[in-house]
C-alpha cells in the first residue's frame, strides 16, 4: 500500500462563560465524529498561522493565540484515491482565546460547530489524542487563572 505524510495544525478555541470554560468542537464525517478544528499547513505557512486559519474556517470563530499545546501523531487509510493510501499524520495544536465570530459561519467542510462546556466537550470528542489535547488546554487555563 502506498503511504504519505501529512502535517496539519489546529486549535482549541475557548471562552469564559460565567466562571466556566466553553470550547468549540466541530462535527464531521456526516455527523459521526466530534473533533477539534484542524487542517493541512500550506507551503511556507507557520503552524500557528495555519491553526488560526483552520479554526476560523471550520468554526466561524476568530481567536487570539495563547500558546502551543501538543503535537499528536496517528495513522489512517484514505480511500479517496484510485487505491487506498496509508497516511501518517502529525497535527500541531494551539490554544486560542475567542475574540469574535459565530459558529453559524462555519464552512461547508464540517457538519456543525458548537460551543460546549469543557467537561462535556472532552467526553464528546471522538479521538483519544484530541481528548488529551483538550485536557492540556484545561490545565493551561487553570494555571493561567490561578
Amino acid at each position: 500500500m502506498k503511504h504519505r505524510l501529512e502535517i496539519s495544525a489546529g486549535g482549541v478555541i475557548y471562552r469564559r462563560n460565567a466562571g466556566a470554560i466553553d470550547v468549540c468542537l466541530i462535527l464531521t464525517q456526516d455527523g459521526k465524529a466530534w473533533q477539534l478544528p484542524k487542517g493541512l499547513i500550506e507551503e511556507g505557512e507557520p503552524a500557528e498561522v495555519a491553526a488560526q486559519r483552520e479554526v476560523a474556517e471550520e468554526t466561524g470563530l476568530q481567536g487570539e493565540l495563547v500558546q502551543p499545546l501538543d503535537k499528536i501523531e496517528y495513522w489512517y487509510v484514505w480511500d479517496g484515491d484510485e487505491e487506498p493510501v496509508r497516511v501518517h499524520k502529525f497535527v500541531h495544536f494551539y490554544l486560542f482565546r475567542y475574540i469574535d465570530g459565530s459558529t453559524e459561519d462555519h464552512d461547508d467542510e464540517v457538519d456543525d460547530a458548537v460551543w460546549l462546556p469543557m467537561p462535556e466537550a472532552e467526553e464528546r470528542l471522538s479521538f483519544e489524542g484530541e481528548q488529551r489535547v483538550l485536557r492540556l488546554a484545561a490545565e493551561a487555563l487553570e494555571r493561567a487563572h490561578a
